[in-house]
């Protein structure tokens, strides 16, 4: 009975009164700091990066009050300039706000080196599926050599010039088979 009393009672009614005044100014003014600090409804459109070189890339989004970082390069890519953007995050047309990093990744100078297996004295099949499996494109003149085994692998060249195992190539060059011509 005497909570009813409470609640009937002038009292309680001044301190909701105070506590919802209180929750209002609370909210009011979280709500217009936060739409300053957080720069609320501002956006700039990022510009496509791509197939620009760094220096280009870096004074655009300058420019336009925006960061960059550098990632990991990635593999290369033959239409795409040299130490051009292949990719970026946010990707171009996006909107961000200002000081925003925009992360770029760039396209390598050569494809990467890859070290040659040790293919002497397999097939001729085996040593194509083993080259082309690590990025390795085979010619298809062979040169045969005097050997008792036919279609076996005696060596390999690149460039008319012969390549040992462990040598290292960028990835997709023209590799070619010296094989053995199955007589004694």
């Amino acid at each position: 009975m005497q909570i009813f009393q409470f609640i009937k009672s002038k009292l309680f009614f001044k301190q909701l009164v105070i506590a919802l005044v209180g929750f209002i100014a609370v909210f009011l003014s979280l709500k217009f700091w936060l739409t300053t600090t957080t720069n609320h409804n501002q956006k700039i459109q990022v510009p496509n990066l791509e197939k620009m070189t760094i220096v280009e890339a870096e004074k655009k989004i300058k420019e336009i009050n925006l960061d960059y970082k550098v990632i990991d390069s990635a593999s290369y890519n033959p239409l795409y300039p040299k130490k051009s953007v292949i990719e970026q995050t946010p990707i171009g047309g996006d909107f961000v706000k200002e000081n925003r990093k925009i992360y770029l990744t760039l396209n390598p100078s050569k494809y990467r080196d890859i070290s040659i297996p040790d293919l002497n004295g397999r097939t001729k099949r085996q040593a194509i599926s083993e080259l082309r499996a690590i990025g390795f494109i085979v010619g298809t003149s062979y040169t045969y050599v005097k050997d008792i085994g036919k279609d076996v692998v005696r060596g390999l060249r690149h460039n008319d010039k012969i390549v040992n195992p462990n040598d290292k190539l960028p990835k997709n060059s023209i590799i070619e088979l010296v094989l053995g011509d199955g007589n004694r």
